[in-house]
């Protein structure tokens, strides 16, 4: 009998040590949510990596405010509200300096090209954001033999049916011209033939390239060859074998 006694008193003693380290930690909880509120406020908001839009259009768009709690927003949120009101953004990441700054840092699509289909020109970012809607391609390099779907500003581009793998290799190929610096110096570039792309680059040459080729590899091989090549020369690049032809014109 006594030993159920004590038995029953361990119980409950280990019963209010339980309740009394849960008291604790709530306790402790509400104490760091009240410092974060209190102390951890974004006095300073920063912008960084933009120049086609102000820091007050970024600022707008984010939907942040002097003031704000550093932690009581989701980044994800509002990097997205950025991007899609915004939309030649490409990329945001924002990061939060103790005690009381928050930096957004933005990048903007560049070298972008154009896709002129029913009578409107829509501008496309290498990551394949449509970035806007013009009435010429004039100064941009042209896309021909790709069709989108319902393009949409801020919106990433949709490829017609029977057409989605060709997209995807006009992106993969201007994602590496754009890495290798070259895509400023190409004007257009043709995807009618299912087995070959062709595109004018530095305006003196006409570059055939296979839809599946390793791109990295090959554009790589095409800066060498053309810086051998004369200033005056001109004429095709066939890139389509294990080698580079010039066909001078």
């Amino acid at each position: 009998m006594a030993r159920r006694k004590r038995h029953n008193r361990r119980r409950r003693k280990g019963s209010l040590s339980f309740l009394y380290q849960l008291l604790c930690l709530v306790v402790m909880g509400g104490a760091i949510a009240a410092a974060l509120v209190i102390f951890f406020k974004a006095d300073h908001i920063a912008v960084e990596g933009n120049s086609r839009y102000t820091d007050a259009e970024i600022l707008e768009a984010s939907g942040l405010h002097q003031g704000d709690n550093l932690f009581f927003f989701n980044k994800y949120d509002v990097a997205s509200h950025i991007s899609k009101n915004l939309p030649y953004v490409e990329a945001v990441q924002i990061n939060r300096n103790l005690p009381d700054t928050l930096v957004i840092t933005v990048t903007e699509c560049s070298d972008i090209v154009a896709v002129q289909q029913d009578g409107a020109v829509w501008l496309l970012c290498s990551t394949g954001k449509v970035v806007d809607s013009i009435a010429k391609a004039e100064g941009y390099s042209l896309v021909t033999g790709v069709t989108l779907t319902q393009p949409a500003v801020g919106q990433r581009a949709q490829a017609a049916e029977g057409q989605e793998q060709k997209l995807e290799q006009l992106l993969s190929l201007l994602s590496q011209l754009r890495a290798k610096g070259m895509l400023p110096d190409v004007q257009e570039i043709h995807m009618e033939q299912e087995d070959l792309i062709t595109f004018r680059y530095l305006d003196r040459f006409d570059v055939e390239i296979l839809p599946d080729a390793d791109f990295d590899y090959k554009l790589s091989f095409l800066q060498a060859v053309v810086a051998k090549l004369q200033d005056e020369q001109r004429g095709t690049l066939k890139l389509t074998g294990d080698d580079v032809r010039f066909i001078a014109q």
